[in-house]
C-alpha cells in the first residue's frame, strides 16, 4: 500500500509553491505581475499544462512572477478565490486578479493572457499588425 504522495515531487520543481503563508508577500505585493497556477498531483490536465507554464515563467522572467499552488494543501486560498476546477490559472496585478483560464488550454492562450496583462500585443496581434 502506497503512503502518502509527495507534491514537492510530484508538482513542478521549476516553480515556486504558493501557500497561504507566503501568498500575501509573494503575489499581492508583487512589483510585477504573477501567473498562478492551481494545480493537484492527481489532476492530468494539471500535468498537461505544466510544461506551458514552467514555459511563461522562462520566457517572461523579470517581467513576471509564476508560481504554483497546491489546491488540495491550501483549501482556504482556493476557496477565496472560487477555485472550482484544476487546472486554474489565475493572473494577479496590482494584488488584483486580472485573468483566469480555466482547464487545459493551448500555450498560446496562456501567452496571450500575460501579454495583455504585460500591455504587449498578443504574438497573433503582432502578426496581424505586420501584415496590414
Amino acid at each position: 500500500m502506497a503512503g502518502p504522495v509527495d507534491t514537492l515531487k510530484v508538482m513542478s520543481s521549476k516553480l515556486p509553491q504558493i501557500d497561504d503563508r507566503n501568498f500575501e508577500t509573494e503575489v499581492l505585493q508583487s512589483p510585477v505581475p504573477v501567473l498562478l497556477d492551481f494545480t493537484a498531483v492527481w489532476c492530468p490536465p494539471c500535468r498537461a499544462i505544466a510544461p506551458h507554464v514552467e514555459a511563461m515563467a522562462e520566457r517572461y522572467g523579470g517581467r513576471l512572477r509564476v508560481g504554483c499552488v497546491d489546491s488540495d494543501g491550501n483549501p482556504e486560498l482556493s476557496a477565496r478565490y472560487d477555485v472550482r476546477a484544476l487546472p486554474t490559472l489565475l493572473l494577479f496585478s496590482g494584488g488584483q486578479v486580472v485573468g483566469q483560464i480555466v482547464g487545459a488550454v493551448p500555450r498560446a492562450r496562456i501567452e496571450a493572457l500575460i501579454e495583455r496583462a504585460l500591455g504587449a500585443p498578443s504574438q497573433r496581434e503582432a502578426a496581424a499588425e505586420r501584415h496590414a
